[in-house]
C-alpha cells in the first residue's frame, strides 16, 4: 500500500472524475479575501465545507441513539458561517463529490487551523467504490461558541492505493451511505 502524491490525485481527478469540483492547486485566497486553504496538497486533498448544516440541539432532551436517531435533535441551517454552540457539534457535507476507485482507501484528518481552536473534524474512511458527498462532523470542544466557514478548507484527505484490489468493495456490499448527496444522518 502506498500514499498517493499530488500528481496522482490530479491525474485521477481529471481523467476519472474522482473529485468534482476539483482544485488542482492549493487555494489560500479568493479575490481579496484570505481563506482556510483547500485543494490539492503535497500528499492529499483539502476538502471544503458546503453551506448546509445540521446543528445539534438538546432542546428536545432526546437520548442520542445511533440505532434510532431522532432527526429532531438537529436544527437545519444554511449560510456562509455556522456557529456551533459550546460543547456541541454540527453535521455538514463537502462541496466536493467523490467517486473512489476500487483499489483506493481514503483517510480523513482535520485541518490544524480548526484543531488549534478546539474544533475537531471527524469523518470515517472513504472505502473503495464509495461515492457521494462526504458527511462531516464538527465537534466544538470549547466552552464558547465556535465558527465554521462554508466554502473553505476544513479537512484533509489522504489517499492510499493497495497493491491488491479488494475482494469486496463498498459498492459490492450495497453500503447504506453510497450516493449520498446532502448531509446524511445515521442509518441502520
Amino acid at each position: 500500500m502506498s500514499i498517493k502524491s499530488d500528481n496522482w490525485i490530479r491525474k485521477m481527478s481529471l481523467e476519472h472524475q474522482m473529485i468534482k469540483p476539483f482544485s488542482s492547486n492549493q487555494v489560500r485566497q479568493e479575490g481579496s479575501s484570505k481563506v482556510i486553504s483547500f485543494g490539492t496538497s503535497s500528499y492529499g486533498y483539502d476538502v471544503r465545507c458546503a453551506r448546509e448544516f445540521k446543528i445539534f440541539t438538546n432542546i428536545n432532551s432526546s437520548t442520542v441513539d445511533p440505532k434510532n436517531f431522532d432527526p429532531d435533535s438537529f436544527v437545519d441551517f444554511e449560510g456562509d458561517v455556522c456557529i456551533i454552540p459550546p460543547n456541541s457539534f454540527a453535521l455538514a457535507r463537502t462541496v466536493e463529490y467523490f467517486k473512489i476507485p476500487r483499489e483506493i482507501l481514503i483517510i480523513c484528518v482535520g485541518k490544524s487551523t480548526y484543531a488549534r481552536c478546539g474544533i475537531i473534524v471527524n469523518v470515517t474512511p472513504l472505502e473503495p467504490e464509495w461515492e457521494g458527498h462526504v458527511t462531516l462532523e464538527f465537534s466544538n470542544t470549547t466552552p464558547l461558541p465556535a465558527k465554521i466557514y462554508a466554502g473553505e478548507g476544513c479537512a484533509q484527505l489522504i489517499f492510499f492505493e493497495s497493491d491488491d484490489v479488494c475482494s469486496e468493495s463498498y459498492k459490492d456490499k450495497n453500503g447504506k451511505y453510497i450516493g449520498q448527496k446532502g448531509v446524511t444522518l445515521p442509518k441502520i
